[in-house]
């Protein structure tokens, strides 16, 4: 079963941004666009570039380094299928963000 972790508060991630959080050895992604919020692995897979720091285009983080996008919903790129970035599940209770993050050992799919 995965684990909610509390990652940010509500005003540190405004609407249209992102923030870098680490938590339980990884370095995830957070943005806040449309109202939801979406957590993706930060580290591009294509040469480690910085995606939390990438520009946001309708439902698709792109890389800063080298232009790879990424859809915030489920981590895939729309170019090429085959890459993709690891997700995982956000929720909000009060003022808190939570991440879901699989148990020692497993990855999440998506």
């Amino acid at each position: 079963m995965d684990r909610a972790i509390a990652v940010a508060t509500l005003s540190e991630i405004p609407e249209g941004t992102s923030k870098r959080v680490e938590v339980a050895g990884r370095i995830i992604a957070l943005f806040h666009r449309n109202g939801r919020f979406y957590a993706l692995d930060h580290h591009c897979p294509h040469r480690g570039g910085p995606l939390g720091e990438g520009c946001v285009e309708g439902d698709v983080v792109i890389c800063p380094w080298h232009g790879w996008q990424f859809r915030l919903e489920d981590g895939i790129s729309p170019i090429n299928p085959a890459a993709r970035v690891a997700t995982y599940p956000v929720t909000v209770r009060g003022d808190r963000i939570l991440l879901a993050l699989p148990e020692e050992g497993k990855n999440h799919a998506t």
